[in-house]
């Protein structure tokens, strides 16, 4: 199972929100809701006419009436078609930009979730929820919400209609509401968070195949097999306790609700020949109230069928809203909606560069790395939000970050990925404005731990971590992706042209900046060089990228972004060594006057640094220049002298 799933939104939260989407739209939903009261005003003129038929016929005057009455049925039948023609393309509607709504800010609220909550979460709860319960709600706004309200429309007006004909007919109706009050009542306690266990249940199982298949090499390498199809049998195990329980709870309410439906009829026709034979209420009255009787089945097994399937999306619903209710994040949150809305936050994510940085698998920006819906970068990412968090629509030319917010310390700061296991200790580390630092050390000691902290994306257990005083985790968003950015090994090539790669994070960008950029990262040769140039189409299912060459790419992003302050994670990995150091060695012209962290196990970027930072067991050990450290004979130097051999 995953380790701790993503938040979930109580009844409460989904039903204020459900109340802010009626009062979005009111306007739509009136005439909804007009037309389906009309078309339901309309059907309800058959049964009266056929009850006065028949008390014409039973007094010997109907074969004058039964010719008009015929074209008036007629009639309202065509006028009830017509209005539940428009009703249902109102709804239809209706429906349509809720749910365009519905999705557009649900990827806001997803491009804003911070990468080290969805690493928690395992990206299974993430992907369910992206999938199966978007698509859940689809049905709902689309089909059950709709046809819910015009049951209940309907309802109304045929009770109504009952009441006008004879208030004692109309007490049948009621022989039906204490079983399916008892009945509902015993679901609606228990389907709701059955649903939430069964989509649960669906995110563990999601979340153990794809991490099956993404380590299917190494499941093999360790022969890991069988562990991997326990995992699997019992992930299925839990999703089908869950469903069988769901699957209880309807074999209960439907029968029971079925029952229900014929009660009123057989009461009105048993209550209506004992009224009539004693005088208290006409043949008509009789057949119009057990007509309409009768025509409340339709709209009762219609709310009724429903219900279920809005118990479904109101699961969905709870689970995506809680996308947006992650601890501790409400406070920048709140922030950065006030500072530079929530659209350029969110939008920010979908931008270049990686998880961490330059390029990932969730696109290259998306959430890390220099790009943006609207602006450089991300939250996690190279010049996050460079242009996404300026005011200037269409983004701006970055904004100098003063030298006092240009340095970056971190005072004590430790880290735990699991309660009570830090794997930073007490770190104190205070950045220069405009230096470049090089951390090493060896794997798994904590340099890309201490990376994500000084770019943001994680927040200390303890400690802090500031840029011009400000801590990064009090930074509104958008400010935050001006001062700190975080490349990484990873990347991500979006389906799209190799130009729109690019201008991602400055849609504004020039023709010369842009080849500017990719010649700062020796790209421009390649790039000139495939079928159409810059217009080439690249991502899935078109020109192919080498991993390298999809790295250059991000890095290019970045130069584009011009973010303040870097980390650099190991952001030339996939490229050929003696390549690497020459790019390296662009990118510091390039950023020259930029605080640069670089995370790196080739020791020429320590040598080219101006300070050196020893990573050991989660602490700094040494910290100086490279000469300094290498005539101090500790661990760097006894690393220089094992990598240089």
């Amino acid at each position: 199972m995953s380790g701790q799933a993503l938040p979930v939104a109580d009844g409460r939260q989904v039903r204020r929100y459900a109340r802010a989407v009626v009062r979005r739209h009111p306007r739509a939903l009136g005439l909804a809701l007009g037309l389906h009261a009309l078309a339901a005003i309309a059907g309800l003129a058959a049964p009266r006419l056929l009850g006065d038929l028949v008390e014409a016929v039973s007094r010997g005057t109907g074969t004058v009436t039964v010719d008009c009455i015929a074209l008036a049925i007629g009639g309202f039948v065509v006028v009830q078609s017509v209005l539940t023609r428009f009703a249902y393309f109102a709804s239809a509607r209706l429906g349509e930009r809720v749910l365009a709504e519905l999705r557009e800010e649900f990827v806001d609220r997803v491009l804003a979730i911070p990468l080290s909550t969805v690493e928690r979460a395992g990206t299974g709860d993430l992907l369910t929820r992206t999938s199966r319960d978007v698509s859940a709600l689809s049905q709902t706004v689309r089909f059950a919400v709709p046809d819910t309200l015009i049951a209940l429309v309907t309802m109304l007006f045929l009770v109504g209609a009952l009441i006008l004909v004879g208030p004692l007919l109309a007490l049948s109706c009621l022989v039906a509401v204490p079983p399916l009050y008892a009945v509902m009542r015993w679901y609606l306690r228990r389907a709701p968070q059955g649903y939430l266990r069964e989509n649960a249940a669906y995110s563990d199982v999601t979340d153990g195949i794809s991490e099956t298949v993404d380590g299917s090499r190494t499941t093999e390498a360790l022969g890991q097999q069988a562990r991997r199809r326990a995992r699997t049998d019992a992930d299925i195990g839990r999703s089908y306790a869950a469903e069988r329980y769901t699957l209880f709870l309807r074999s209960v309410a439907w029968p029971v609700s079925e029952a229900s439906y014929v009660l009123p009829v057989v009461v009105t026709l048993l209550l209506g020949g004992w009224l009539h034979l004693r005088g208290l209420a006409t043949l008509g009255q009789v057949t119009a109230a057990a007509l309409y009787a009768q025509q409340l089945i339709e709209p009762l097994d219609r709310l009724l069928s429903w219900m279920d399937e809005l118990q479904v999306g109101g699961a969905s619903m709870a689970r995506l809203l809680g996308v947006a209710r992650l601890p501790g994040d409400d406070d920048r949150r709140s922030r950065d909606a006030a500072g530079s809305g929530a659209g350029a936050d969110a939008g920010s994510r979908g931008g270049g560069g990686s998880r961490d940085g330059a390029g990932s698998p969730d696109g290259a920006g998306s959430r890390g790395g220099a790009g943006s819906r609207g602006g450089a970068g991300s939250r996690d990412g190279a010049g996050s939000g460079v242009d996404a968090g300026s005011d200037a629509p269409g983004g701006a030319e970055p904004r100098p970050a003063s030298s006092a917010r240009a340095s970056l310390q971190a005072e004590e700061v430790r880290y735990a990925y699991r309660a009570g296991r830090d794997v930073l200790h007490g770190v104190t580390l205070r950045l220069r404005p405009g230096e470049r630092l090089a951390m090493v050390g060896p794997s798994g000691a904590g340099k890309s731990t201490l990376g994500r902290l000084l770019a943001g994306i994680h927040e200390p257990r303890s400690g802090s971590v500031t840029v011009g005083g400000a801590s990064l985790h009090e930074l509104p968003l958008a400010d935050l992706r001006r001062e700190v950015a975080l490349v990484s090994q990873e990347h991500h090539v979006f389906l799209g042209t190799v130009r729109d790669n690019l201008t991602m994070v400055r849609p504004e960008a020039t023709e010369r900046e842009v080849r500017e950029a990719l010649a700062a990262v020796d790209a421009l040769d390649w790039v000139l060089a495939l079928p159409a140039g810059l217009d080439t189409e690249v991502g899935t299912g078109r020109h192919q990228l080498g991993a390298a060459q999809a790295q250059q790419l991000a890095l290019a992003r970045l130069v584009l972004a011009d973010p303040h302050t870097l980390v650099l994670d190991e952001a030339t990995s996939l490229i050929d060594p003696r390549a690497a150091r020459h790019l390296e060695r662009s990118l510091a012209g390039v950023l020259h006057g930029r605080t640069v962290v670089a995370i790196a196990h080739r020791l020429f970027s320590a040598h080219d640094a101006d300070r050196v930072a020893v990573v050991e067991d989660g602490r700094i050990t040494e910290l100086g220049s490279h000469d300094e450290l290498v005539a101090a004979g500790g661990s760097y130097a006894s690393l220089w002298r094992s990598w240089h051999g």
